[in-house]
């Protein structure tokens, strides 16, 4: 698994294995201080696009699949906050769909 999240910087800024998604995403990890945990937030609502007004921020090569786009989360107190992603899905063995690569970052906003 690549994983770069949204708001990691640092020495923490990729994480290549479970231990460190786990952290970004729930906290109190010590190993990543920085982490307060992202899916602890109360979002209340998500959604997406692909990039492309036909979709072509979707690209399928056999098992694998590529999208790239925007997410938007909103926060209990209505600020809605966009990120682009780029994540990569592959098809198992199992038949089951699992993220393989997930790289998330606040839009670049020159000075």
């Amino acid at each position: 698994m690549f994983f770069k999240p949204t708001l990691a910087f640092g020495d923490h800024t990729f994480r290549n294995d479970k231990k460190g998604a786990l952290a970004y995403f729930i906290g109190g990890d010590p190993d990543y201080p920085n982490d307060k945990g992202f899916a602890l937030t109360p979002w209340v609502k998500a959604r997406y696009d692909n990039a492309g007004d036909k979709n072509e921020g979707i690209h399928i090569y056999g098992s694998v699949a590529i999208t790239m786009g925007n997410v938007w989360v909103t926060g209990k107190d209505g600020k809605e906050v966009m990120v682009d992603k780029t994540w990569v899905f592959k098809n198992g063995k199992d038949g089951k769909l699992k993220i393989i690569v997930h790289k998330s970052a606040l839009p670049f906003s020159p000075k």
